[in-house]
């Protein structure tokens, strides 16, 4: 498996027109947390990378790896959230005005102390992410059903994180991944199906609450993200469609596998924190860095 990068967000992210510390502490749960999306990241990454027969068992291989390359771009849209939830938090000063004196009340005070205002992989009260979150057992069936239960636990945790926070930035993400991760349950539900025969799908929605009830979700659905799965390779992983076929259950209408990836948004330039010496490179330093650069490549 070899990984291609696009300079772009998933979605575009709105800027923050004000600071808040306390979503964003929130909002790490959904990256860092045991159902959040470094664990789904890494479940399948590790279960992508292990799968045995995969020329035999090639559709349900290819299903999880190309959730994989989506889950890549999850962790990456989280992060971001965070990181502009967290601008604009504090102000430039002397030191000895004590200009990140509002960091201290905030619920993770981590993000001022080691990160400079920025996410970092661990959850909501500061515990680091686990590698014990990884399950792969090897088994084809027990994985898909550990998927399945993953996803609807996420699904979970960014229902009630969205019911925490009104912070634009934080709810426009999380809108979205509640649309894209239901795509990923029923996924692995139709993968279930097709393996075993037993229609997985009526259990759904896991919460029993449609994604239409949240504002930034039912724009997404209104543009039919939640029937697409995306191939994220223009050439491989096209055998996804022997199981992601027929309708979506719903709406009735009709599930469509994309090959490549979605057109996606900007990549938030964060601006320099100079209270947090981040990244501190002056203007001079540009300069001479300019400088260098020239000179090394013979201009």
């Amino acid at each position: 498996m070899v990984f291609q990068r696009i300079d772009r967000l998933a979605i575009e992210l709105p800027p923050p027109k004000y600071a808040d510390a306390n979503a964003a502490a929130a909002v790490q749960e959904l990256l860092g947390g045991r159902f959040g999306e470094m664990s789904t990241l890494n479940n399948y990454l590790f279960q992508s990378f292990n799968f045995r027969q995969k020329s035999k068992l090639r559709p349900f291989y290819e299903l999880v790896a190309s959730i994989t390359a989506e889950e890549f771009g999850h962790v990456e849209l989280v992060a971001n959230t965070i990181n502009l939830c967290l601008t604009g938090t504090t102000h430039p000063g002397d030191p000895d005005c004590t200009p990140m004196r509002e960091a201290k009340d905030k619920r993770n005070s981590y993000h001022f102390i080691a990160t400079a205002q920025t996410a970092f992989p661990g959850d909501s009260m500061g515990n680091p992410w686990k590698g014990e979150y990884v399950f792969n057992s090897g088994n084809l069936i027990l994985d898909l059903l550990h998927n399945f239960f993953l996803e609807c636990g996420a699904r979970t945790h960014k229902m009630r994180v969205y019911e925490m926070t009104n912070h634009p930035t934080a709810r426009e993400m999380i809108g979205y991944l509640l649309v894209r991760g239901g795509v990923h349950i029923l996924a692995y539900a139709k993968a279930l199906e097709v393996a075993t025969g037993v229609d997985v799908k009526k259990m759904l929605p896991i919460p029993k609450l449609d994604n239409r009830a949240f504002d930034e979700a039912r724009k997404y659905e209104d543009q039919g993200l939640h029937r697409r799965l995306y191939t994220f390779s223009d050439r491989y992983y096209k055998e996804i469609a022997r199981i992601w076929h027929g309708t979506h259950p719903s709406d009735g209408q009709p599930l469509e596998v994309v090959e490549g990836a979605p057109q996606g948004g900007t990549i938030p330039d964060l601006d320099a924190v100079p209270e947090e010496f981040a990244p501190g490179i002056s203007m001079e330093d540009f300069l001479d860095i300019g400088k260098r650069l020239m000179r090394s490549a013979g201009l």
